[in-house]
């Protein structure tokens, strides 16, 4: 069955942007049907987030997020960049790079959230966080597709190194600043209004000073590509650790405004690690 699922991978691969698409449209709505846990926690933080009039779309956006990923993943880097057919704020990396800072880019799950840093790797070096996926047959693809162009620190205490490193001698780095971390690795914080385990790291990372740059790639209509859009934070990050990562989460609410029905709303966001205390236990 691996081998079967890796083969299925690479075919995706080569089919064209739109076909991708439609499938992966098809494919949202089937697991909004089939799966009751995920209808559940699709409908349940969409609501919540009061963004209830994107879900029909978002559906349907969710199943595109995880078809495309094969062709992000997979064909030439040349390929794949040339699929950004708009780049929004990209004054804001090349005042970074003039004044010779590293970049923090926070990419939520909203959009094509690969396609970010991958537009940036054909320019310059970018180390991304990278945790291991639980499923074996699929960490030889993305390692073979994100590694061919990008650094991966793993998610451990050694890649978290490599990735102040890399902001030390001016790098760039992307982190997804809305997956949910392990034990020890965040602090309960709002998002849309309720307490999520929100990770600290990114709060930690922006200490070295590097440019704190918010990105989304907006998928376009009938697979015609997408929209790199970059936004600098609306204030500098001020506060405790907790408070840090609390305006972080802030500051994603407002991009995910921008274009709800790209968000992955069927993300556990508000789950509680193993190990961890809920949120309002006593310490």
């Amino acid at each position: 069955m691996p081998a079967l699922l890796a083969a299925l991978f690479r075919f995706f691969a080569r089919l064209p942007l739109p076909l991708l698409h439609n499938l992966g449209a098809l494919a949202g709505w089937l697991a909004w049907v089939l799966s009751p846990t995920y209808r559940r926690n699709f409908a349940t933080h969409i609501d919540q987030a009061g963004l209830a009039a994107a879900k029909g779309a978002a559906i349907a956006e969710s199943g595109k997020a995880l078809l495309e990923l094969p062709k992000i993943w997979l064909r030439p880097q040349g390929e794949v960049v040339e699929r950004v057919a708009k780049v929004s704020g990209w004054e804001l990396v090349e005042a970074a790079w003039a004044e010779g800072r590293g970049i923090l880019f926070l990419t939520p799950h909203l959009g094509c959230f690969e396609i970010t840093a991958q537009y940036y790797a054909a320019r310059k070096p970018i180390t991304v966080l990278y945790r291991r996926p639980k499923q074996d047959w699929l960490a030889p693809l993305i390692e073979e597709g994100r590694g061919a162009n990008l650094k991966l620190a793993p998610a451990d205490l050694s890649g978290v190194r490599r990735l102040l490193k890399a902001l030390k001698t001016g790098e760039a780095v992307g982190i997804l600043p809305d997956q949910v971390p392990g034990k020890g690795e965040g602090a309960w914080a709002p998002f849309f209004g309720r307490p999520a385990y929100t990770m600290t790291l990114a709060a930690r990372l922006a200490e070295t000073g590097a440019t704190v740059l918010l990105a989304y790639a907006e998928r376009l209509h009938y697979g015609a590509g997408y929209h790199l859009h970059l936004f600098a934070l609306s204030q500098p990050l001020s506060g405790d650790l907790v408070q840090r990562a609390a305006q972080i989460n802030h500051e994603l609410e407002a991009l995910i405004r921008r274009c709800p029905e790209q968000y992955l709303w069927g993300y556990n966001r508000y789950k509680v690690p193993a190990g961890a205390e809920p949120p309002g236990a006593p310490q």
